[in-house]
Parts: C-alpha cells; structure tokens; sequence
C-alpha cells in the first residue's frame, strides 16, 4: 500500500509486520493478495481522550479482539494472531504515539507475499490509529436513503466478520446516497428486510420500543449494537425487539438511529426524505446518545469493564 499519508499521519507510528515504524513504512507490495482480492479482515476500535481523566481510554477492546480472532478463522488464514497477540503491541503503539485526542484504532490481519486469490498466507498484521474526533452527526443527526444496493448475503460473504472485501458493497451504497444528496444509505437485504448502514448497525423506535433487524438480517455481530441494547435495558428499562423489519415500516418509526465503532450513536432525522417522528432527535435516541458518550469517555464510573486505560 505505497504511497505517503495526509501530513497530518505523518508524525505517527503504526505497528507493523512486529516492529514500530513511521506511519509512511508501513506498506504491503500492490501484488500481495491484501490488495489485488482484498484478503484481510480488520476492526474498528475507539479511544477516547478523557479530560475527566487526562487519559486515553479504549472502548471494549477485549470484545473487539476476539471477534478479530473470529473474523481470521472463517477466513481461513493459516496464522491466527489471537487476541494477547493483538492487545500488547497495539497499547504499546497508543503509548509510542502520545494521543490527547480522539482516534480510531485499526488492527488488520491480512495475507501478504505474490499468492492468488485462494492463498491463506503468509499472514501478518498491522495496526494503526489515526486521530478522529467525534462524529458531526452525532448532534445533527443524518439524513438516510433506503439504498438500492442490496446488502450481502451471508451466503455470499461472511456477513458477520469484517472482511475488507465487504466493503466494497458499503461503499456503494454511500456512494449513491451522496450522489443523490443524502447523507448515508441503509440496505435491505435479499428477502427485501431491512439489514445495515454502510459499516453501521440500525434501530428505530415504535410505540416506544427499540427494535433492531436480527443477527440473521445479514448484518455484523456488531459490538456496539450490543452495548447498544445492554444500555437501553440497564440505563433506560428498554428490552430491544430483534426481528426483521420491512421497508415500509421504517416509515412508522417515531426515533431511529445508526450504532457503531465509526458512526457512534448517530440519530436518523429523516428516511427517503420522510420526517422520522417530527424531524428531531428523539428523547430515547438524545439519553442514549450521551450515555454511551459518557462511559466511553470516563465522565462516569466504569462499572461493567468496558475500559482500558493506555
């Protein structure tokens, strides 16, 4: 993956291939099967800068390790680089690059050497955090299109790992709801249900009840989608109906928003260009929204082990 990084990476260390090397070493030959069939799987892990604490806290990051490990298996690499493998030199790379601000962490696990598309290695892995501040949309909300783009199937693609090749079905759907003036897509999937954002997971609110499309929707085992409905339940005395949805529904829908390591709690004002509830964000999506916030940034006791500290 030749070629330098905005300026603002250049000052960064990223993990590589078991060393610790300038952001613009760290590159994969253009013939490695990583770039010429996508062969490689990633996640998408937050640390968030705490001015409560003056320190950097990584949200959930054994929950994303082991589906780091998952995601290897079912891509049937031939080296799985397990969690305790992961966790020591991506802390020691937060260390190294001195963060006071938001970032995003990406361990990628990919098959590398001159093999074709059937290869299952030579394996090795990278990681990387770039600094990333909170989303914008988290406080303005998005404006969604139901895409035309149909999300994978599972029979298809492994739905359920982050498996770099999915997203180019991500990336379609964006690139057509930007086109079309929207902000951001939501697919349905082959029988016509609602499945996933582009990288994100959905919910919406009906009569008051959060309901989410079912694992077997075609969607990601998402972390946050279930720190998501552990904090509805505990927080706010809500029990998520998993189920599948129709598109027609969504229309129904009195709050919605997206959920993810990216996206966050990203509330829908509008679908199709219908209102969702009167246009605003909703009071469900609005407390959940800054919960979640204040966990994850250390506003408020860690009583359920979701942090690390760096």
């Amino acid at each position: 993956m030749a070629g330098k990084g905005p300026k603002d990476y250049d000052d960064l260390i990223v993990y590589f291939e078991g060393d610790y090397v300038p952001w613009n070493d760290a590159k994969v030959h253009v013939f490695a099967p990583a770039v010429k069939y996508g062969a490689g799987i990633f996640e998408g892990i937050r640390g968030y800068w705490s001015e409560t604490q003056g320190k950097m806290l990584i949200f959930r990051l054994p929950e994303h390790l082991a589906r780091l490990e998952y995601s290897q298996k079912v891509m049937r690499f031939d080296r799985i680089f397990r969690a305790d493998d992961v966790a020591g030199p991506l802390l020691e790379m937060m260390r190294r690059n001195k963060f006071d601000q938001h970032v995003h962490i990406r361990p990628t696990v990919y098959v590398d050497g001159d093999g074709e598309a059937g290869s299952e290695g030579p394996v090795d892995v990278s990681i990387t955090a770039v600094r990333r501040p909170k989303k914008a949309f988290t406080e303005t909300g998005c404006k969604v299109q139901v895409s035309s783009w149909q999300r994978l199937a599972d029979m298809a693609m492994p739905t359920r790992v982050k498996a770099n090749a999915n997203y180019n079905n991500s990336r379609m759907a964006s690139l057509q709801a930007k086109n079309d003036g929207y902000d951001t897509a939501l697919m349905l999937n082959a029988n016509g249900h609602v499945s996933e954002g582009p990288g994100m997971c959905f919910f919406m609110i009906r009569n008051g009840v959060p309901i989410t499309p079912s694992i077997t929707s075609n969607i990601l085992e998402s972390v946050t989608r279930a720190t998501v409905m552990e904090l509805l339940n505990d927080e706010m005395s809500l029990q998520t109906v998993e189920r599948e949805v129709d598109r027609s529904e969504l229309y129904a829908a009195e709050e919605a928003f997206f959920c993810g390591t990216a996206w966050e709690i990203t509330p829908v004002t509008h679908i199709d260009g219908l209102a969702v509830g009167n246009g605003e964000i909703g009071p469900i999506t609005a407390k959940l929204r800054d919960t979640y916030f204040d966990i994850a940034m250390g506003a408020v006791p860690d009583t359920r082990g979701w942090i690390t500290e760096v």
